[in-house]
């Protein structure tokens, strides 16, 4: 009995070692892809994927898979070296840094909408060259200008602002939406003014509020289920449902939008970002590139959180305690 009691512990500690090494390996796979994707794309580093269509794929194409490999094994080290860890505490660290990242996003976006729209109102107004002088107002009328030395800085002040913030700002943005849209409305109806910014500042927002939020919602068990056989599963089969699709369904639709939008310098997502793409009036915001960027910040984030999903229904699976109840009831 005692053998049997055992080798069944022995089993249940591989198969959790397995699910740990997966699990930061996709993490680590994202990290080195980011980074690659950034070095490929604004660096003009060779792609990974020379090394298998050329001869001579050169050393930095080397480096790139060398820092793949090597992200594979620092997530078994970080697994070996936290045997004691459950999957649970995975989960948890998992899902709180990626809420960290929405949070940050959120507050960059905040940032980034009022203060473009206060350069672009003075801009289309004509008081802008007495508030920062004419060199500068041309250099803020470039789209490269403005992308890299105001909202860059405005992106990392919301890093700054989520290490000290606990809430995420859905609330806060949501109703600077209602009240964008109320502004429009009153200066279009009442004093028959209206100008490109303020439309773009709208759909700025909305965007940021859908996208970045649907990772907080996968975390709250938010999002729609058809569930006409999923309610009456026990606890374990929801587990094991939910296993299966983490990977098949999650991960796959997340690293699709990944691969697809980001896997080449013309891709979707990367080209817009590369040349700091705007609108054509002129006199709107200058953040059309970004549009493009949170569908990339949408898929990480859900990627990130299908991972911390994944751990947790194995747990589930596995009936280990400590499961985590959403804030909210779910959404059926």
């Amino acid at each position: 009995m005692a053998v049997a009691q055992e080798s069944t512990a022995s089993v249940s500690d591989v198969a959790t070692f397995w699910v740990r090494v997966f699990s930061w390996s996709m993490i680590a796979v994202l990290a080195v892809f980011l980074a690659s994707n950034y070095l490929v794309t604004t660096r003009d580093w060779p792609s990974i994927a020379n090394i298998f269509l050329q001869e001579s794929a050169g050393s930095l194409a080397w480096i790139q898979l060398a820092a793949y490999l090597a992200g594979f094994a620092a997530a078994a080290i970080y697994v070996l070296s936290s045997r004691a860890q459950t999957l649970r505490a995975d989960s948890a660290l998992i899902s709180d840094a990626n809420i960290f990242l929405i949070r940050a996003f959120f507050w960059a976006v905040l940032l980034i909408g009022l203060i473009d729209m206060m350069v672009s109102f003075l801009r289309v107004e004509g008081l802008l060259v007495g508030v920062v002088g004419e060199e500068m107002t041309k250099k803020l009328g470039r789209p490269q200008f403005r992308g890299t030395y105001l909202h860059m800085p405005l992106i990392g002040a919301g890093l700054v602002i989520a290490a000290f913030t606990r809430t995420l700002g859905f609330i806060w943005l949501t109703l600077l939406i209602v009240v964008a849209e109320l502004a429009i409305v009153i200066t279009r109806f009442v004093f028959s003014y209206e100008q490109a910014f303020m439309g773009d500042l709208v759909r700025f927002w909305y965007g940021a509020l859908f996208l970045f939020a649907s990772a907080y919602t996968l975390l709250e068990e938010g999002h729609v289920r058809v569930d006409v056989f999923y309610t009456n599963f026990t606890a374990k089969k929801k587990g094991l449902v939910n296993v299966f699709g983490s990977i098949l369904l999650g991960l796959t639709f997340s690293w699709t939008i990944i691969l697809i939008g980001m896997g080449s310098k013309s891709a979707m997502i990367n080209m817009p970002i590369a040349k700091f793409e705007v609108s054509q009036s002129g006199y709107g915001l200058y953040v059309k590139y970004l549009l493009a960027a949170f569908l990339a910040v949408f898929a990480i984030t859900m990627a990130i959180q299908f991972v911390s999903y994944f751990l947790a229904a194995v747990a589930d699976y596995r009936g280990e305690p400590g499961k985590r109840q959403p804030a909210a009831a779910p959404t059926h």
